[in-house]
């Protein structure tokens, strides 16, 4: 009797534990109104620039509070979903309304929020030849757009509901996909209410010893990386060609978050024969024979930003072999990795450009040894 009683009292009391075990997930809402100003990166866009946008934001968070170790190392941020809508406040650009997957990230005590979003965008009102030719920004329905956001926030001041205000900007672009693609950038001034929905129940912030950052550290990996993707050169009407890439670079992960890189790219851009070919007939002055190789070889360094099995890839390259002069010779590459199985295979969705203008939006697939 003594011994079953022993077992109940040991299950009673470990009963709270198991439930602790139990990763909870709060969530909060989101909605805000904001108004700004498209800036005046390009001078071919001056003539679009001729009101104030304006639009919403809707948010959905979910919240951590420390219940895996990533969470704990970055503070505790929220991630999740957001939706924008956007009145260009010009007949030609009209309006975009764009659906985001956001991190935020909290200091100060929690009183500032830095918000980084990435997503796709639906304009309705796009580059066309015979309607809309002068909307040289948007040359495609569908454009990648990054929401940047910086706010004040104070959460839960009244049963769940809160207050925020600060600034959003928003950038659009389909990074050449198809042609014309000049962007726009709007800075806008933002505020809004949010709600906590299970805010009775919010659990407490777990703070926990973890393992140094730097026992995550890792010997030299090989990688073998293969991007692919669409894009177009600035001359409208030559048509989108695909692109192929190869890459083969070595990985040294320094500690938890970190981990530095450098290798080779391989660049088969196919519209660059198309171009080749209009120049040296359009341009003659140009000295072009139409017959220069379109192909690329790139050397890079790099640095990965982890976040649990997601890493921020950021990359600095220079041409070693450059045939035809096409921008310049530095590029960069910035996006996000996935790994899968043990960290062996990985997906990648990057941008490729020269400093500021993008010249492919690049999906891969790599195998990690």
């Amino acid at each position: 009797m003594k011994q079953l009683l022993s077992v109940f009292t040991v299950l009673v009391l470990s009963f709270p534990l198991f439930s602790q075990e139990k990763e909870l997930k709060p969530v909060s809402l989101e909605a805000d109104f904001f108004y700004g100003s498209i800036l005046e990166h390009n001078p071919d866009i001056q003539h679009l620039i001729t009101g104030h946008p304006t639009g919403f934001i809707f948010t959905l968070n979910r919240k951590t509070y420390g219940f895996n170790e990533w969470e704990r190392r970055y503070n505790y941020p929220d991630w999740g979903f957001t939706v924008a809508y956007q009145d260009l406040h010009n007949e030609y650009l009209g309006n975009v309304v764009g659906a985001y997957s956001h991190i935020n990230w909290y200091f100060l005590n929690r009183n500032l929020m830095v918000r980084v979003g990435q997503g796709i965008a639906y304009a309705n009102n796009p580059f066309d030849t015979q309607s809309n030719y002068n909307n040289n920004t948007y040359g495609s329905k569908l454009l990648s757009a990054t929401l940047l956001k910086g706010n004040y926030v104070r959460e839960n001041i009244w049963k769940g509901l809160g207050l925020h205000a600060g600034f959003t900007v928003i950038h659009y672009s389909n990074a050449n996909f198809k042609a014309p693609n000049t962007s726009t950038n709007s800075l806008l001034l933002n505020a809004g209410v949010s709600y906590q929905l299970d805010y009775k129940e919010f659990p407490e912030y777990i703070q926990k010893e973890d393992s140094l950052s730097k026992t995550h550290a890792e010997r030299f990996k090989y990688n073998l990386a293969f991007r692919t993707g669409l894009n177009e050169s600035d001359v409208v009407g030559l048509g989108q060609e695909p692109f192929y890439e190869l890459s083969f670079f070595v990985d040294k992960r320094l500690n938890y978050k970190s981990t530095l890189t450098g290798g080779v790219d391989v660049f088969f851009t196919t519209f660059l024969k198309e171009l080749i070919t209009y120049r040296s007939i359009a341009y003659p002055e140009d000295g072009l024979s139409g017959d220069e190789d379109y192909k690329r070889v790139g050397l890079f360094v790099g640095h990965e930003w982890h976040f649990n099995k997601v890493a921020f890839v950021s990359q600095l390259g220079y041409y070693v072999y450059w045939p035809y002069e096409f921008e310049n010779r530095v590029y960069n590459r910035l996006g996000l990795k996935r790994y899968f199985f043990d960290d062996t295979i990985f997906a990648s969705v990057t941008v490729h450009a020269h400093w500021a203008k993008a010249e492919a939006v690049e999906f891969g697939i790599g195998y990690r040894l």
